[in-house]
Parts: C-alpha cells; structure tokens; sequence
C-alpha cells in the first residue's frame, strides 16, 4: 500500500490534467497570485492583477470560497469544489482531500493528508492531526488527533464508539 506523506506536498496532485478542470484551475491562479506576491517586483504585481481575475472566475465557476492569501499545503484535493469555504487564517496542511460543502473557520489547523468529507464544519478553532479522516456532515468542535476517525454532529471518535461497544 502506498503511504502519502503528510509532510512533503505531492505537487502532481495539484497539476491541471485537462483544459476544463475547475478545482485545480482554482488552486493554480492562488498558487500563481501567492507566487508574485512574494517577489516584489512591479512586473510581478502587474502579473498579480491578472491572477486576481483568474481568481474570480474560477471562484464564481468552482463556487468556492478560498481566499487568495490562505494557507494551503500543497498537494490538495478538491474534487468537488462546490461550496468550500475555507477562512484565511485558517492553516492546510499537505496533501489534503476537501470535498463539497466543507466549511472551515479561521485559527482551524489542519494537519497533513487528511481527508475531510462532503458537508463537513471545522466551526472552532481546533487542530487536526495527521492521517486523520472527518465523515460527511461532522461537526467538529474538538481537536482530532492524528489518525484518529470522527463523524456525526458534534464530531466524536468511530474508534471510542467501537471500543464501548466491544468493551
């Protein structure tokens, strides 16, 4: 089995695969703006501007809410971009997997490949670890430790529901 590393980005995850690719066009016009703004120069900031309009359009095509100044690690997935909201302190680790709806406020940190299901609200400021997984619809009011299991609303441990039971 393949491990993807929650450390190094798997920037091939993030590549455009073909001309109509909403998700990854989305994330590649925030990498290109984030990119010229830490040059600093005026042609740099010129080439800004074009990447704000890239920005938008995908935004309003993806309808995604990811500023141009969060803070994403890259290798994320956003296979289904439609509704993510993501605030701008809110901190991504490498080679995330984010589906639809998600919702994520600011001072959330989130560790590297985690898997965050369809419908899922980050809605404290909470730290998820490693290798964690959050199921569709959870709401997450506590921290997750690393490859640990939540769902349900508010979220709670699948591997403390299955321990009870068992013990």
């Amino acid at each position: 089995m393949v491990s993807i590393s929650p450390d190094v980005p798997d920037w091939k995850r993030e590549e455009c695969r073909r001309i109509w690719d909403p998700s990854r066009r989305l994330l590649k016009s925030i990498r290109s703006y984030q990119s010229c703004k830490a040059k600093n120069s005026l042609s740099a900031k010129i080439i800004s501007k074009w990447f704000v309009l890239c920005h938008r359009f995908w935004s309003v095509i993806t309808g995604a809410d990811i500023p141009l100044n969060c803070n994403l690690g890259g290798g994320l997935l956003i296979p289904h971009p439609n509704g993510i909201i993501i605030h701008p302190s809110a901190e991504i680790g490498p080679n995330c997997l984010i589906f639809q709806q998600v919702t994520i406020v600011g001072k959330v940190k989130i560790g590297g490949h985690v898997d965050i299901g369809a419908g899922a609200k980050l809605i404290k400021p909470v730290s998820i670890g490693n290798h964690a997984r959050i199921g569709a619809n959870a709401v997450v009011i506590k921290d997750v430790a690393p490859n640990e299991t939540v769902a349900t609303a508010p979220a709670t441990s699948l591997l403390s529901n299955y321990e009870a039971k068992a013990g």
